[in-house]
């Protein structure tokens, strides 16, 4: 018979690069705790940050799952590159959180008042940026014509991970951090006093 068959395109790239993907995230995720751990200047507190970040991706495949399946959108390149994004902007929703806290922690406050009032003080800037970046996406999500595939892969996936990111990450991100906090006090045995009212 003699026949053959081969990808090419974007299929091509994707099956010989498919076992890559992971170590990017793996390598992205390890720059983001090492840059934290020198921020903060612990390997305890950097958690609370990457541990708020598996609410907001799952969010791009609730999204996906919603408004993707009905135009055969599933976990493609666009997606993946999404979720790339997507880990450096929700880590940053959480950095400013933490670093809020960690600053009224060290002012004296409990832990669980610096948790409240840091994430009260960063939650207006945090909603701004964050609706402002889906309202931009908006028309890729809701894309036709040409290169509407990609166009509402990337739309998709990056609101869905901002939107439930934001709307969830904002209580899960004070409560990791009191975790957190408090199991660094533990370890190292540095306890904050309290400020004189």
């Amino acid at each position: 018979m003699g026949y053959a068959y081969d990808y090419s395109g974007m299929t091509r790239e994707e099956t010989g690069q498919g076992s890559q993907i992971i170590l990017i995230f793996l390598i992205c995720l390890l720059f983001v705790y090492l840059l934290l751990s020198a921020l903060y200047e612990s390997y305890i507190l950097p958690w609370a940050v990457l541990a708020s970040l598996p609410v907001g991706l799952a969010g791009v495949f609730v999204f996906l799952e919603i408004f993707g399946a009905s135009h055969g959108i599933v976990n493609n390149i666009y997606v993946q590159i999404s979720l790339i994004m997507l880990i450096g902007l929700l880590a940053k929703n959480a950095i400013l959180i933490v670093e809020y806290a960690i600053q009224r922690r060290q002012q004296g406050q409990s832990i669980v008042e610096a948790a409240i009032n840091g994430a009260v003080a960063r939650l207006r800037p945090i909603l701004m940026t964050s609706f402002a970046f889906i309202c931009g996406l908006l028309p890729l999500m809701f894309a036709s014509g040409a290169g509407s595939i990609g166009n509402r892969s990337i739309g998709i996936s990056a609101v869905g991970g901002m939107l439930v990111g934001t709307l969830i990450g904002v209580m899960v991100i004070p409560t990791l951090y009191i975790l957190f906090q408090m199991l660094q006090e533990r370890i190292s045995g540095k306890k904050v006093k309290a400020a004189k009212k």
